[in-house]
């Protein structure tokens, strides 16, 4: 303790009062009117630094372009803009296959999210741009809608997209909207519901639900999906015409499609893809085994993209053996349009799946890199970043995008200091979209299936890591399984919606399965655990102490007494009842037996046989317990139910002259037991019991032991 002057005096405590500690005033509860007329005069008050400090955090690239360092920054950002713009071409024509997009609409999706994040992101390494989960939930949208409008399957796509581009023009037109144009009219109104839902949770400040989308849960999803997308891609490997599946289970469906019609395989399109598989795969593994002394990946997707181009282009494989290719992919932008706002009541459901993933993905990979870099990310900036990224480009005839992993790790690893990368990588893109994209129509669609497939590799490894997740931690395991399963063999999004709620599952579990657990004393100091734990813990004749380290609420609180009760091997609502039986059954007898005139030296010899029975009830319940500690240390919270159930162990145990006090209650637990009327002395009639507030079990211990105990059964000795 401090005294009133400069020195520090130590003070010794009375060893027979219990710590005393006075509570901080609080501050007074303030009217909602008072509250929501301060935050509306908060935010929208307007001064010269304030609209300052709005634009620059909401546009990041104004704070850091002015402090770029040229001389260290741009000849990392240069070659990673490169690296990343490079592979960023073959795989935005490939995931425009799985969301069922014309080619050209990769590319634009990949160039307007490249700009639009570097100028929003708040993230330095994060490449924005196609993922394959968010294309499958893409594809799927556009599938549905495209079978519900009438549109037949279509056994090759990107044959027509110059009239496609031209049918899309404006929705004044005449000219009908064919099957592709039809497509990304579908997917860019998913994009722009997508992005709308992802500003508006940016506006309401709801960046935080982020950490409710545990790691395994963001990786079982991914890994599910993945086994999706594999199995969507079978069919350009084998050159098959199988349309895809729609519903729930479209794993099996789509097996047992491809199965039925194994018969038709296209033999050029089976070895091109072997062909391609054996390459491909060697050189992954070659690019991740020496990617510390490799200054930059080898790009081996684009050579085999331009090896296999030029191998179908001289030699006919769409004229001769019926190969599926690219098709004609104009060059320049096609004018914008508005998404089709009849449309969105109908894909409002799935775009909002789509902004969850989109927004979580982006989240979780920024933070990672932050966090290793030693900076800090803004998750609500990132979801105005990643909305506009999806709301923007919807305009151009784009799908839904966000952070992808590979592509972050390769612009990480070759020097990215800035989003400047990613300017250089649209300037890549804008390269191929004006000049180089029209020589990419003999590219065999089952080449772009093989990219894919070889790009899953990394989150089909996540298999090999199962056994060692169940070891770590078996919920988390669980989780991964469970949320895994459901999007690969049941539904896409529903893997989503079942993993958050497993999770949710798993953490009230946890509080039902807590115990009350005995504690003992340590020898050599005031300390308590638990004695199944520990050696050589003491613990006090005639007084219990008890933890429980769980919140106690509406959910578990009949759980808390029945394990307390078990606990302390004494259940008051059975001894009351055995008790109340008894009397009665004793109190029936002697009006039965006095009617009949029953001697009066055996009516004496009953009553003291009654009186025995109720004696040895007594020594039951009293002598091994007199009192009993809660030390309320691991309980977070308190709620009306949780108050009521302490209440009644309280008042029970009293009438069997049991008391029970309650230590090291945190502020939360204390005001919630206040308003609960725990501490109410006009209904127990004992002000000075009743109120005692102990910060320490030894304190609790201490003060039960020298309480004169009723009925005076009790030894207080400890």
């Amino acid at each position: 303790m401090l005294d009133g002057g400069n020195c520090c005096t130590a003070v010794e405590a009375d060893p027979q009062q219990p710590l005393i500690l006075e509570r901080a005033e609080k501050e007074p509860e303030k009217k909602w009117h008072t509250v929501v007329s301060h935050r509306v005069k908060k935010h929208c008050s307007c001064s010269p630094e304030k609209v300052k400090s709005k634009i620059l955090s909401f546009v990041p690239i104004l704070q850091w372009l002015p402090r770029y360092k040229l001389k260290d920054w741009i000849l990392g950002d240069i070659m990673s803009g490169l690296i990343v713009g490079i592979l960023l071409v073959p795989q935005s024509i490939a995931y425009s296959l799985l969301a069922s997009q014309d080619p050209i609409y990769g590319l634009y999706t990949s160039f307007f999210s490249s700009i639009i994040y570097a100028i929003l992101g708040s993230s330095r390494h994060i490449s924005v741009g196609i993922f394959g989960v968010l294309c499958l939930l893409v594809g799927q949208v556009v599938d549905r809608e495209l079978a519900v409008a009438g549109y037949l399957p279509e056994s090759s796509f990107g044959s027509n997209n110059s009239d496609a581009l031209l049918a899309g023009q404006g929705n004044s037109s005449n000219v009908e909207c064919d099957r592709s144009c039809y497509a990304i009219t579908v997917g860019a109104t998913v994009t722009f519901t997508a992005g709308i839902y992802q500003v508006l949770m940016g506006l309401l400040q709801v960046g935080f639900v982020s950490v409710y989308l545990s790691d395994s849960l963001l990786s079982g999803f991914a890994t599910g999906a993945s086994l999706t997308i594999l199995t969507s891609q079978i069919k350009y490997l084998l050159g098959l015409n199988v349309p895809r599946a729609q519903g729930w289970f479209t794993l099996f469906k789509t097996w047992y499609s491809l199965l039925t019609n194994m018969a038709e395989t296209n033999i050029c399109d089976l070895i091109t893809s072997l062909v391609c598989l054996a390459v491909l795969i060697p050189a992954k593994e070659l690019n991740d085994r020496f990617k510390s002394k490799l200054k930059a990946p080898i790009p081996f997707e684009l050579f085999v993209v331009v090896i296999a181009t030029v191998a179908s282009h001289f030699s006919h494989f769409n004229s001769k053996y019926g190969s599926g290719v690219a098709g004609v992919i104009p060059t320049g932008f096609a004018p914008p349009q508005l998404p089709a706002w009849t449309l969105i009541p109908n894909v409002a459901v799935d775009a909002f799946s789509i902004a969850i993933v989109g927004f979580a993905i982006t989240v979780s990979l920024s933070e990672m890199f932050a966090k290793k870099h030693g900076y800090t990310v803004d998750a609500n900036q990132e979801m105005y970043a990643i909305g506009f990224c999806n709301i923007l480009p919807s305009f151009f005839r784009c799908f839904t995008t966000s952070a992808a992993l590979t592509k972050t790790l390769v612009k990480e690893s070759t020097g990215c200091q800035t989003q400047m990368s990613g300017l250089v990588t649209a300037a890549i893109l804008l390269l191929v979209l004006l000049v180089i994209a029209p020589l990419f129509y003999s590219l065999q669609k089952c080449v772009l299936a093989v990219i894919i497939v070889v790009n899953l590799r990394g989150a089909l490894r996540k298999f090999r890591d199962v056994p060692r997740m169940w070891r770590v931690n078996k919920i988390d395991a669980s989780i991964w399984l469970i949320t895994m399963a459901t999007s690969a063999l049941v539904n896409t999004e529903l893997g989503l919606l079942v993993g958050v709620l497993v999770s949710a599952f798993f953490v009230l579990g946890r509080t039902q399965q807590a115990q009350v657990l005995e504690l003992g004393r340590a020898a050599s100091r005031e300390h308590y655990e638990n004695v199944s734990s520990y050696r050589g813990l003491q613990t006090h004749f005639g007084v219990a102490v008890f933890r429980y380290g769980a919140p106690i609420y509406y959910a578990n609180q009949s759980l808390f007494k029945k394990s307390l009760y078990k606990c302390a091997n004494l259940n008051p609502v059975k001894e009351k009842a055995q008790r109340l039986k008894f009397e009665k059954n004793k109190k029936q007898k002697d009006t039965e037996e006095g009617a009949k005139g029953m001697p009066e030296d055996k009516q004496n010899r009953e009553s003291e046989a009654s009186s025995s029975v109720i004696l040895m009830l007594d020594e039951k319940s009293s002598r091994s317990v007199c009192s009993l500690v809660i030390d309320c240390s691991g309980i977070l919270f308190l709620d009306t139910a949780g108050v009521n159930a302490l209440k009644e162990v309280r008042k029970d145990y009293r009438e069997l002259a049991v008391e029970v006090v309650l230590a090291q209650c945190n502020t939360s637990v204390l005001d919630s037991l206040e308003r609960g009327g725990y501490y109410d002395s006009k209904k127990d009639g004992e002000v000075g019991k009743n109120n005692m507030i102990f910060f320490t079990i030894a304190d609790a211990v201490s003060y039960v032991q020298n309480l004169n105990v009723p009925n005076g059964d009790c030894d207080n000795k400890s």
